[in-house]
């Protein structure tokens, strides 16, 4: 089989845990994968995954290898895998637009982004780069708030004939209208807005639905995270927060039995601490009745490293989005969204969704 050959917009902490996890399960087997939900999906594993071209505005990285991009600032995710092969891909410069937003220029921490001083690149330049790479599937790795930088990639995709995994709280694959783009196309879209294998949401959700089987009634909740990488600095621009905090509360407020009143719910980023680096930490609480409507509530403190823990994931995001193109089967995959995004077109339960995505790897499903 030919490697699947993937093209990233934005290389930084996120796809630089991506690229580490390509070589570091290269010389692994089943039986010694650990931090995989899947081995192998369609008989690729993870380190069949190819990248062929990339995409950022930092002068730090563009010009450079994707191999050595990944460590360039200002990226501080873990290092986990520090010998990576040359890839042969030069990350080429895209277009600013909003991915970069004003506040972040004050900032002289490491954590800001240095722009590189290049022509503007045209949407038939990146088109052009992706043809000539051979790229299959565009990952979208953006920073929060990116909202027309997205589009232009989602436009680039289609003009490219490359499928889209969009990992950003850009809502792309549940707006109807560029659904139907990329199935009129046939090419696969997965999205939106990745959840991590162990993190904040999916905790959350886990936890919310425990409350509903077991009869308890949720009457308020809270989820509060903070993180010292770009992400976090880039989100103490409160009005790039839209799309993302209407992500995740969704995401939660999807698996209860009785939706919350908005002020009875809160999920959403909530301050950058430069020294925790890449590291997440989560607070959540919920308050709810149990049995006699006797209070009870819980208070858990997650702490992860960030990027990492959604590595994980956009492996089998390219894995399932690789079956679907050797499928010829455009449009959205329903089932690979539902579990591996917060804000996909159609929302599941986490049980269902995983056993429609296991259907949908074992050729028993399209869906």
């Amino acid at each position: 089989m030919q490697n699947i050959k993937i093209a990233i917009a934005g290389v930084g902490n996120c796809a630089s845990s991506l690229v580490q996890g390509i070589e570091y399960y290269r010389d692994k087997n089943k039986d010694d994968a650990i931090g995989l939900m899947n081995w192998e999906i369609d008989g690729y594993t993870p380190s069949d995954i190819e990248v062929v071209a990339a995409f950022d505005i930092d002068a730090r990285k563009v010009g450079k290898d994707v191999a050595d991009a990944i460590f360039a600032e200002p990226n501080c995710t873990a290092i986990f895998c520090k010998n990576i092969p040359k890839t042969g891909a030069i990350v080429k410069f895209g277009p600013v637009m909003d991915g970069f937003p004003d506040h972040m220029r004050a900032y002289r921490d490491g954590r800001t982004f240095v722009v590189a001083d290049l022509k503007t690149p045209t949407k038939q330049d990146i088109v052009k780069a992706l043809k000539d790479s051979g790229a299959e599937i565009l990952l979208n790795y953006l920073p929060v708030g990116s909202e027309l930088a997205t589009r232009f990639y989602a436009e680039c995709a289609l003009d490219a004939g490359v499928a889209f995994i969009n990992n950003m709280p850009v809502f792309i694959a549940s707006d109807p209208a560029w659904a139907e783009r990329f199935a009129a196309k046939g090419l696969p879209i997965v999205g939106d807005d990745i959840k991590a294998q162990v993190g904040a949401t999916i905790t959350h959700r886990v936890l919310t639905d425990l409350f509903k089987k077991r009869g308890v009634k949720l009457e308020h909740t809270y989820q509060i995270n903070t993180g010292g990488n770009t992400d976090f600095l880039n989100m103490l621009n409160r009005s790039r927060l839209e799309s993302k905090k209407t992500s995740k509360t969704e995401a939660v407020q999807s698996v209860m039995h009785t939706r919350l009143d908005s002020e009875d719910i809160h999920v959403g980023p909530s301050d950058y601490v430069p020294w925790l680096n890449d590291n997440k930490v989560c607070f959540i609480r919920m308050e709810g009745k149990l049995f006699g409507d006797v209070p009870m509530n819980i208070e858990l403190r997650l702490s992860v490293e960030d990027s990492p823990n959604s590595a994980g994931v956009a492996i089998d995001a390219i894995r399932c989005c690789k079956l679907a193109l050797n499928r010829k089967q455009g449009g959205i995959l329903h089932s690979t969204s539902s579990y591996l995004m917060k804000h996909p077109p159609v929302q599941y339960v986490d049980d269902e969704a995983h056993r429609l995505v296991r259907a949908f790897i074992n050729k028993e499903s399209d869906y």
